[in-house]
């Protein structure tokens, strides 16, 4: 639950905007500034938070968009805008060296093995599936609404973007570590092979 927490804003817009796209963008806007709140209360690094600020510049925007031009063309787009634009947030992560899950994997390990380049490794490659997973989402969109495919095939669209990299975080980090270890035990092994 802990990755899906600073992406509450941006489902509850998913789950809003068919019937009001305003109200949908105004609630995610207050979702993602009290979720920011309560981190920054509870002594999170306001640097590390790059999620979440990008989630109150997306939906500042789309709010003021959406109460100022209702009618907007955008409007049959926002899917594939908010999926681009998080899709935008993972990669700049990426770019930047701070890959966003950072934020997120620090609350489930210890500081002790926070630099360590396992644990940036790993994070890197989340990072990296979860910005791939909006890119393809974001284009599929566009295609889905270009083409008129339909509200259930642009829903599975955005769903799948969610589910297909939580599922990989939930599983890739056990894995990685376990490669990590042997291959520390195989170049022990060859160490202590040399040495005799």
């Amino acid at each position: 639950m802990t990755y899906l927490r600073g992406f509450i804003p941006w489902i509850a817009y998913g789950a809003v905007a068919w019937a009001s796209w305003q109200w949908a963008a105004l609630a995610a806007l207050l979702l993602g500034g009290v979720l920011l709140y309560l981190d920054r209360a509870g002594g999170l690094s306001p640097s590390k938070r790059v999620l979440e600020y990008g989630t109150l510049v997306f939906f500042a925007g789309v709010t003021a968009l959406a109460f100022l031009r209702p009618d907007s063309g955008l409007r049959a787009y926002d899917g594939a805008l908010s999926s681009g634009w998080l899709a935008l947030i993972t990669w700049g992560s990426l770019a930047v060296r701070r890959p966003f899950t950072l934020a997120i994997a620090r609350h489930h390990a210890p500081p002790e093995v926070w630099q360590t380049p396992l644990f940036l490794r790993i994070n890197q490659v989340l990072s990296a599936a979860w910005a791939a997973s909006f890119t393809l989402a974001a284009a599929g969109q566009v295609l889905v609404t270009a083409y008129g495919l339909g509200t259930a095939v642009l829903i599975a669209v955005h769903v799948s973007a969610f589910v297909i990299p939580l599922r990989f975080t939930a599983s890739y980090p056990q894995r990685a570590r376990a490669r990590y270890l042997e291959k520390a035990g195989a170049r022990s092994y060859a160490q202590e092979a040399r040495s005799a």
